[in-house]
């Protein structure tokens, strides 16, 4: 079984749809062990993405409601997050697709972050990457974090418009390997999901 973490450069960067792809392609499982924010989980919109009898969704190790970084929703809610809980589902031999919870130093307790997650689940990172002005640096900042922390990262996979100057910069400064480029869609069919999925293929080997 391989594990790969699905990470961003912040919030809203478009985790949820790249891990459908993702998990799509590889006929994996999905899991989000830490979900902030009940009224429209990520696993549910997993569900309304996903249409494969190959991909399990697994259960949250921690579902709480307030939409907040996790140490914040979890502390109104009396909870302490412990990595030592959290647990790899069984996949039954399937390889795995993790969401993550916001970028790589979001808390989710007094002491660990994101990233400390990623290291207890030994999981190799996708990082995604939109674009705005400070991605750039956002992104370099990630890349940087995940170097020093020693996590094996699989590539990169950009998020929205073309914009050849700032992808350029970033692949050049990180080494990565552009994995996808997934561009704004006015609605996500299964049949656009399929194309990427597909598509993803063109450089999950290099």
């Amino acid at each position: 079984m391989k594990k790969y973490f699905i990470t961003a450069i912040s919030t809203d960067s478009g985790k949820t749809l790249i891990s459908a792809i993702v998990t799509n392609a590889l006929q994996a499982d999905y899991w989000k062990p830490i979900q902030a924010g009940v009224e429209q989980t990520d696993s549910d919109t997993m569900r309304q993405l996903l249409h494969s009898d190959y991909s399990m969704i697994h259960p949250e190790a921690y579902l709480l409601k307030m939409p907040a970084s996790p140490h914040a929703a979890a502390k109104d809610e009396g909870v302490v997050i412990d990595l030592n809980t959290i647990q790899l589902p069984d996949t039954h031999g399937n390889d795995l697709v993790i969401e993550g919870a916001g970028g790589i130093l979001v808390p989710l307790n007094d002491t660990d972050v994101v990233a400390d997650l990623i290291t207890h689940l030994d999981a190799e990172v996708i990082l995604v990457s939109n674009h705005y002005l400070g991605s750039i640096n956002h992104t370099l900042l990630t890349a940087e974090e995940l170097k020093r922390r020693n996590i094996k990262v699989k590539g990169i996979i950009f998020n929205g418009p073309d914009n050849k100057e700032t992808e350029s910069i970033i692949l050049k400064k990180t080494g990565y390997t552009e994995l996808l480029h997934v561009y704004p869609e006015k609605k996500i069919t299964s049949e656009i999901l399929k194309a990427y999925s597909v598509k993803l293929f063109d450089h999950w080997y290099e």
